[in-house]
């Protein structure tokens, strides 16, 4: 079988462009950085494998911001500040006398009302609430569990950033059930820590 001349022509070219390809490739394969090693060992995804090795160093280091919640916070979230009326800052602490003459005394926070029910067990409800429930005069759970759609409407519009539990947490449900006894209903639709 014979050629056809242009192609016996170009078959030097045509040898010479693969050679010349083979070299680039070779040339590109040599600089790479990445190589691929054949492991004898198995990946950690195997079956049986040992965990994954993690980098010591990162884990043993020490932390660049330590956490702490300072004497600040620690003060802001007890239970007294928490109880402190719903103009006060929590955040700033207890009140501190002012060192010039005040045209009026500081009074320190009041102290959260022992007459009436532990509102706090009701889920939803902790100190800064049962401040702001008694500073309405709401005490019990019959009062809460004899709300109206409309009371529970005011007293929600005076929640502040607490808006929406009432409802959300279900506090007249639970009132109803605390102000009648009924624990193990409680217990059964609200779980137990109430």
């Amino acid at each position: 079988m014979t050629m056809p001349a242009t192609f016996q022509e170009a078959l030097p070219l045509i040898l010479l462009a693969i050679a010349f390809l083979i070299v680039v490739w070779g040339l590109i394969r040599a600089s790479r950085k990445t190589r691929i090693v054949d492991k004898t060992e198995g990946d950690v995804l195997d079956e049986g494998s040992s965990p994954a090795a993690r980098n010591q160093a990162l884990i043993d280091a020490p932390r660049s911001v330590e956490i702490t919640t300072g004497e600040t916070s620690a003060v802001a979230n007890s239970d007294t500040i928490a109880a402190a009326p719903a103009s006060a800052d929590a955040e700033a602490g207890p009140a501190i006398a002012p060192t010039k003459e005040a045209p009026e005394e500081v009074k320190p926070a009041p102290a959260p009302s022992t007459e009436g029910d532990d509102l706090k067990r009701i889920k939803g409800v902790g100190p800064k609430l049962v401040t702001m429930l008694n500073e309405q005069g709401i005490t019990t759970f019959a009062q809460i569990a004899a709300w109206t759609d409309a009371d529970v409407q005011r007293v929600d519009a005076t929640l502040g950033r607490f808006s929406g539990r009432i409802v959300r947490d279900q506090w007249v449900e639970q009132a109803k059930l605390l102000s009648a006894g009924d624990e193990s209903g409680f217990s059964k639709t609200f779980g137990n820590n109430g």
